[in-house]
């Protein structure tokens, strides 16, 4: 963990320099492993990973989105897979916990997270220090558009989407599906996966995006090697996509919640 958090700050610090205001890590940066290493190197709120980001950012006054955690909860069992964004006064602005579990089989390896974790209950969204609005999600989230399209509805500018990926998922469906939640909801994602081999024979794909909400790719890592990308997201463009392309304004909610035994026109929906 210590090796961990030296990593993320020496990524944190040269993105700072090249004049990022707002910084995302990726997903379980603390601690990725068997269920055994999770709970070991699970830590609470005011433990030293989220601890080191408060210090950071309020060194380098930006906003911080620290990638989430394993984070251990008292009087409860399973831990959260926790995200916290962090002000430049070192506050912390807001925590989400990742809504949808990944319970899955990819190429005949299982994973089952809710083994160790319990889902959280609650959308997120913050405010950065600009007062645009930030959206929260965590990896796995991507793959639920209801969750972007909420965050969408509550003013997100910008989603925050801290992963790890598996490399297959990663080389299948990564970039379609961040560019897809990008366009649908005209919004910036940035979106930072882990990259590389982590114990128990996992791996993940890297190739972190930050797309813009046109779905223009603006910048993406090499997905072979840690580092760090950046871009401007520039909100006057976005404006102008949201002006041009109205989407959020035709749409037709109830429409959309019709009971399934409803029938319209002899077909039933």
């Amino acid at each position: 963990m210590e090796a961990n958090i030296a990593a993320a700050d020496k990524q944190v610090r040269a993105a700072a320099a090249a004049g990022a205001t707002l910084v995302v890590l990726p997903e379980k940066w603390t601690v990725m492993g068997s269920p055994e290493e999770l709970r070991a190197g699970a830590q609470t709120l005011d433990g030293p990973a989220i601890g080191w980001a408060r210090e950071t950012a309020r060194e380098l006054r930006l906003d911080l989105v620290a990638g989430s955690i394993a984070e251990r909860v008292e009087g409860r069992e399973k831990l959260s897979n926790a995200s916290v964004h962090v002000g430049p006064d070192g506050g912390i602005e807001a925590v989400y916990r990742k809504l949808h579990m990944f319970d899955v089989e990819i190429e005949g390896k299982r994973y089952c997270e809710s083994d160790t974790d319990e889902p959280g209950e609650e959308v997120v969204s913050s405010v950065l220090a600009d007062g645009s609005k930030l959206g929260m999600a965590i990896c796995y989230d991507l793959r639920f558009p209801e969750l972007f399209r909420v965050l969408a509805l509550r003013g997100a500018r910008v989603v925050a989407l801290p992963a790890a990926f598996t490399l297959p998922t990663t080389r299948e469906h990564w970039e379609a599906l961040v560019r897809a939640r990008a366009i649908e909801n005209q919004v910036f994602v940035v979106a930072a996966n882990q990259v590389g081999a982590h114990p128990g024979g996992h791996r993940s794909g890297g190739q972190s995006l930050i797309v813009d909400p046109w779905g223009t790719v603006l910048a993406r890592a090499d997905g072979e090697t840690p580092g760090h990308i950046a871009a401007e997201l520039d909100y006057a463009h976005q404006d102008g996509i949201r002006k041009r392309v109205p989407l959020l304004s035709h749409r037709r909610p109830k429409l959309y919640h019709r009971s399934s035994a409803q029938v319209h026109k002899g077909t039933e929906t």
